[in-house]
């Protein structure tokens, strides 16, 4: 599955923003996956905090060969030992242990993510342990496919915009800006500033101060 939009997103982003319709023009359409199992994606969020890309596709794989599937009941079952030969800290084993826990008595109802708004959505992420605001929000997107996420705790759609716009900085009141003229399809944005920053149009450059060398 990949996160859904088309030529109404597309339209409004351009009517609002000249320069990043330019941008959208420049690059394309998009496909990013998304992955509706929550309750998965929130241990594989857990696990990959602090690690390399490829680490975590080999942890990923060990906790799967291990618990089979990965939901609440396979993670109770399972002691934070086992957990943690994977190759997962123990802190981290104790955060997934906390929350399938939590899932599997009731405390912690995954699937009534799916009707709140996102304000609640983010609150009731953030009571987990070891998940924070930019972790949240990147569930939000990539497991609830919620149309209008932009999260000024991601470096990388900073850095999208300052390439784009040729800030220097941006601090929370500008980022709320942009956010605001994004409205109500910031996640679309998000997707494109993403995709200026890994270097999607040529010549683009990061505009941020170099940082002096010691």
């Amino acid at each position: 599955m990949y996160f859904e939009y088309g030529d109404d997103e597309i339209e409004h982003l351009r009517s609002k923003d000249k320069r990043l319709g330019e941008a959208i023009d420049a690059i394309g359409p998009i496909e990013r996956e998304i992955d509706s199992d929550l309750f998965a994606s929130v241990v594989h969020n857990i696990v990959g905090q602090q690690i390399s890309s490829a680490a975590l596709n080999t942890v990923w794989a060990r906790l799967t060969d291990k618990l089979g599937e990965i939901n609440a009941g396979t993670v109770c079952a399972s002691s934070r030992e086992e957990i943690q030969t994977c190759g997962i800290t123990f802190k981290k084993a104790d955060y997934i242990k906390d929350f399938a826990a939590k899932v599997q008595s009731g405390e912690f109802d995954v699937d009534e993510l799916r009707t709140l708004p996102d304000a609640e959505v983010i609150s009731r992420l953030c009571g987990l342990k070891g998940i924070g605001v930019w972790t949240a929000e990147m569930l939000m997107i990539f497991c609830l496919g919620r149309p209008d996420v932009m999260s000024y705790g991601d470096l990388a759609i900073q850095r999208g915009l300052r390439m784009l716009y040729h800030h220097r900085k941006i601090d929370r009141k500008l980022f709320g800006k942009y956010a605001r003229r994004y409205s109500p399809y910031g996640t679309v944005a998000s997707m494109y500033l993403w995709a200026i920053a890994n270097g999607a149009i040529p010549g683009m450059r990061d505009y941020a101060p170099k940082k002096a060398a010691k």
